[in-house]
Order: C-alpha cells, then sequence, then structure tokens
C-alpha cells in the first residue's frame, strides 16, 4: 500500500476515535443530566433513611439537579436492590443500603433474584453503632441480668431485626453465640417497625442502629443495656459498651453504602464517589451526622471493597457457629 494512502487510513482512523473518547470523557462530566434517584431497600424511618435525607439535600445543590429517594423494602432488601441491578447503568439510579445487602444475603440465601456482582461499590457513606436494647416490660437493667434472665428461660425472650440477613440478626446472634443464650428471632420491614414494637412492649429486644435509638432514651420509654462499639457514644456517655458490660470481644457496627449497577462507568462512579465525600466531610454535615450516631467514611469504592472483603470472612465464621440458615 503507498506511504500516502497508509497515512490518510491512519489519520482518518485517529479521526473516528476522538469523539468516541470525548464522548466518554463527558459520559461523567455531564453527569447529573437529569433526576437521581436512590432506592434505600428499607422502609422509611430507619438508619439508612435518616442517613441519606441528611445528605440528599446539598447532593441536589452541588449536581443542580433533584437527587429523589425511593423507599422499596421487602425480601430482606432483595426487592429494591433488584430494581438499581435492572437499571440503566449512568448513575442516575443508585442504592444506597447496608451490610445485610452485600455480605449477609450471599453468604445466607441459597439463591437470590440478584448478584453481588450486578453491584459496584461507589462508596462507604458512613458507620454507625447499635445499641443493645429493651423493651421497658423487660426486667433487666444490665446485660448480665439479660443474660442471666435468657438463661433461666431459653428461647422465652424474643428479639426483632430487620431480616433473616439483616446486620440487627447477625449482631444479636453474634451475642448469643458469645454469652450462650437462646432467643428468637423475629423479622421485620425495618427497624423503625422493631422499635415501634419494643415501645408498645410488643417486642423483648433488639440491636437497632444507635439513631433509632438515641431519640427514646431520655424519655425512658427504650432502655439501652449497651452500645456494640469499642468506644462509648459522646450522645449517650452513660451506656457502656458490650465488653465494658461483661461480653469481651464483642464489637460491631453497621455500614451504609452507595452502589451503582456494575456496568457504569468507572468515571461517573468516582465524579459521585467525591462529591459524596466532599460533602459528608464538610464539619457541618459531618457534626450533623454526628449527632444522629452516625460516623462519617467517604472511602472510595476500592477501599470499600477491601472492608467488605475482611468483614465478610468474619461474618462467615458467626454464621457457621450460629447455624444461621435462610427462614
Amino acid at each position: 500500500m503507498p506511504i500516502g494512502r497508509r497515512s490518510a487510513i491512519a489519520a482518518l482512523a485517529l479521526l473516528l476515535a476522538a469523539p468516541a473518547i470525548d464522548i466518554r470523557n463527558a459520559a461523567a462530566s455531564d453527569f447529573p443530566s437529569r433526576t437521581v434517584r436512590i432506592v434505600i431497600p428499607f422502609s422509611a424511618g430507619g438508619a439508612p433513611d435518616v442517613l441519606l435525607r441528611a445528605v440528599v439535600p446539598y447532593l441536589s445543590e452541588k449536581w443542580k439537579q433533584p437527587v429523589v429517594i425511593e423507599n422499596r423494602p421487602g425480601a430482606n432488601t432483595n426487592i429494591g436492590t433488584l430494581v438499581v441491578t435492572k437499571a440503566e447503568a449512568d448513575g442516575h439510579t443508585l442504592l444506597f443500603t447496608s451490610d445485610g445487602t452485600f455480605i449477609f444475603n450471599p453468604m445466607i440465601y441459597a439463591s437470590m433474584p440478584y448478584s453481588v456482582s450486578e453491584l459496584m461499590p461507589v462508596s462507604l457513606v458512613a458507620t454507625a453503632s447499635a445499641m443493645f436494647t429493651v423493651g421497658t416490660h423487660v426486667p433487666a437493667k444490665t446485660i448480665s441480668e439479660f443474660i442471666a434472665l435468657a438463661k433461666s428461660k431459653p428461647g422465652a425472650i424474643n428479639y426483632g431485626s430487620t431480616g433473616p440477613a439483616s446486620v440487627q440478626r447477625l449482631q444479636m446472634e453474634y451475642f448469643a453465640v458469645l454469652t450462650g443464650v437462646q432467643l428468637t428471632h423475629v423479622p421485620f420491614k425495618g427497624a423503625n417497625e422493631t422499635v415501634m414494637a419494643m415501645l408498645a412492649n410488643q417486642m423483648d429486644a433488639s440491636i437497632p442502629t444507635s439513631s433509632n435509638v438515641l431519640p427514646h432514651l431520655a424519655t425512658g420509654r427504650l432502655r439501652a443495656l449497651a452500645i456494640t462499639t469499642a468506644q462509648r457514644s459522646p450522645q449517650a456517655p452513660d451506656v457502656p459498651t458490650m465488653q465494658e458490660a461483661g461480653v469481651p470481644g464483642y464489637e460491631t457496627y453497621s455500614m451504609f453504602a452507595l452502589f451503582a449497577p456494575a456496568r457504569t462507568s468507572s468515571e461517573t462512579v468516582k465524579k459521585i464517589a467525591e462529591d459524596v465525600a466532599e460533602i459528608i466531610m464538610r464539619p457541618d454535615v459531618k457534626a450533623a451526622l454526628a449527632d444522629r450516631g452516625f460516623e462519617v467514611q467517604g472511602k472510595s469504592g476500592a477501599e470499600f471493597q477491601a472492608i467488605i472483603d475482611r468483614d465478610t470472612i468474619k461474618w462467615r465464621k458467626v454464621i457457621e457457629t450460629a447455624k444461621i440458615r435462610e427462614e
């Protein structure tokens, strides 16, 4: 082939390739171009809902587009999660969820309508402590008294969670494994419903996220026996840690994170993660979330994946020891 013709073909190839590169870059720089929908696979009023609603107004302001929250509870987060895995992979439909979706469900359920491989980690937004809480009808004011009560009548005390594979259930089963008690599990659609059941003296115990418990401690309508993290909460300094309360080695927390459909471009995912991190690290936002019991993280997708891998190993041991199976 003559040199001149080869040069012309090469130049044409470069010309044709340039717009494609520009389009890919534009996909991230133009995001979002319309309303962003964030699906929460839990009912309104739970910890993920409380956290995200504190952040969304700032996201909408930053993106100059509406950001709407869609609560799609049910089937242990499978209903809402499935919606996102089937959505267009352009960043305009996201999932905001907790540990059960990306750690516990895959280990407990023999089959699911989605695979975690269909989700791309965007950002670990925040973590939160939880509180071992009982209704005021329960005659136990300390963890030691609760353990003694539970051992005196195995299986008679019930506890609520947001589903068979929820962090609330795993945290309670972890407690049961370490203390040797037998409790009866009752699943609810969300943490808010569990708390309401305890307030109505229809549920004995639960380990909800601290944000769900704190508003009720001052009224005396709920009793927090311990906090799950290694340090006490500034919002409830009189509540001991689980280890201080007499359960050595007990330390857990909840994770709240953003995911996108797996096919979403890395540029768009990076932009979302960076924008969310910038907002939650603002001193006023960070302080407001701390008052609700959240510790902001702002981890990137890669950093978050490493945490998922680490925690999966820890919780697999709990699941196997407690013999937790699909219900």
